[in-house]
């Protein structure tokens, strides 16, 4: 049996961190196959140091192109490198973040264009989409408002630092994308509290994939 890549999307302050942190937890106590998560831009060396880069608030003269282009190059290398070797040992992959952060991110809200920036990142991926995506949604207030009262300021990045404008591009994309992929995008609500919020993801998992769980 192969393995299955599951992505957890969503804007920021939707709690993916969080959630991917209790969720690995939940599912690897239920779940005969082995699991391992990751996240994005991330993953191995060398897209943890395209992170740094795209991430570090000092770039802030960064061209939103070469910010789209190396999300898509770290995209790649943790691709290749991580992702589909555990898939193809039967894995369960949970990874933060994937193909449709760029979408959202770089392609609406940096105004490059969704078409484009999926070009760019279908050449990066070749066709190795998830097999599940779990869009965690929260309104964009609701989201920043989290961002302000759980980070310090030092703990910022670029994206954090965005105005409310940005980020409410970012989630009608997301919204957008989850219209176009039906079949690939389940929409779980953020807004309630953490526990009921990785149960949801759990149960969709798990009702999606029920071979993979004791």
């Amino acid at each position: 049996m192969n393995g299955i890549f599951i992505t957890i999307e969503g804007p920021d302050g939707a709690g993916k961190t969080t959630v991917i942190k209790e969720l690995s937890q939940l599912i690897s106590e239920n779940s005969s196959k082995e699991l391992i998560t990751t996240r994005e831009p991330g993953g191995n060396p060398i897209a943890e140091k395209i992170r740094q880069i795209i991430l570090d608030p000092k770039n802030s003269e960064m061209d939103v192109r070469t910010e789209a282009l190396l999300y898509a190059a770290a995209r790649r290398q943790h691709l290749v490198e991580k992702v589909l070797p555990a898939v193809a040992e039967g894995k369960l992959v949970l990874c933060d973040r994937f193909i449709d952060s760029s979408i959202a991110y770089q392609g609406a809200a940096r105004g490059i264009g969704e078409e484009e920036v999926l070009k760019i990142n279908e050449f990066a991926i070749e066709g190795h989409y998830p097999n599940l995506t779990i869009y965690l949604d929260v309104p964009s207030e609701i989201g920043l408002e989290r961002i302000n009262k759980g980070r310090t300021e030092a703990e910022l990045d670029r994206l954090d630092m965005e105005s409310l404008a940005f980020h409410k591009k970012v989630r009608e994309a997301y919204l957008k994308l989850v219209d176009q992929h039906k079949e690939r995008i389940v929409v779980v609500d953020a807004k309630d509290n953490i526990e009921k919020v990785v149960k949801n993801c759990y149960d969709l998992i798990k009702e999606k994939y029920p071979l993979y769980f004791n």
